[in-house]
């Protein structure tokens, strides 16, 4: 495992907390335990996707670390493939609160686009990594 992988895999392991805690409160507005902060369905569904997928991104962007190690790219475009699947935990999952985040909203409002920035985040660094791993495949 190479250095840079090590450094990620750690910045990305310690982002696992805050997720966890998102999850725990969550769960306490969901649960009634905070009625000063009643949600719409709307909300609801949107903050669960948020949770969600910052989770599962975030999984993808460990195991995208090792994969780099094995992915025939220059080191900068390894960094590109690094940096943007742990950058499109960030952007998907906070655009998913992010578009929910006014009071009372039962459809997305203007930061939406937070949302899209991040697809389009994680496809290119899919995109970049998928392409290095299958070059090296070659070998």
């Amino acid at each position: 495992m190479t250095k840079e992988t090590k450094t990620m895999s750690g910045v990305i392991l310690l982002s696992v907390p805050s997720i966890a805690y998102g999850g725990y409160f969550l769960l306490g507005v969901l649960s009634g335990n905070y009625p000063e902060l009643e949600l719409t369905g709307f909300q609801q569904a949107m903050f669960r996707s948020g949770h969600a997928h910052a989770g599962v991104l975030v999984i993808l962007s460990l195991i995208a670390q090792i994969f780099c190690d094995h992915a025939k790219l220059s080191d900068a475009w390894k960094w590109v493939a690094r940096v943007t699947l742990p950058a499109s935990a960030l952007l998907i999952s906070g655009g998913f609160f992010a578009a929910a985040g006014s009071p009372g909203s039962t459809e997305p409002n203007a930061m939406i686009f937070i949302l899209y920035l991040g697809i389009a985040v994680l496809v290119a660094g899919l995109v970049v990594l998928g392409v290095g791993l299958l070059r090296g495949a070659k070998n």
